[in-house]
């Protein structure tokens, strides 16, 4: 069972979120307190065209169990 989160763009000048994608989370046992910060490597470095817009790219909440 793969869990998706959602992965935004956040525009800080009109503080709102742009849904850019998603990334799969496909291990079977959870990876604990490095989960958040393993997701947000992978996404960034998939959905990061540059060192400024990686910072940019933030990890929402699950939409599919």
């Amino acid at each position: 069972m793969a869990k998706v989160y959602n992965v935004y763009r956040v525009d800080y000048r009109t503080k709102t979120k742009v849904p850019i994608g998603t990334v799969v989370e496909r291990r079977k046992s959870p990876r604990g307190y490095n989960n958040p910060i393993g997701l947000v490597k992978l996404a960034r470095t998939l959905y990061g065209q540059s060192v400024e817009d990686q910072l940019r790219i933030v990890v929402g909440d699950v939409y599919r169990a």
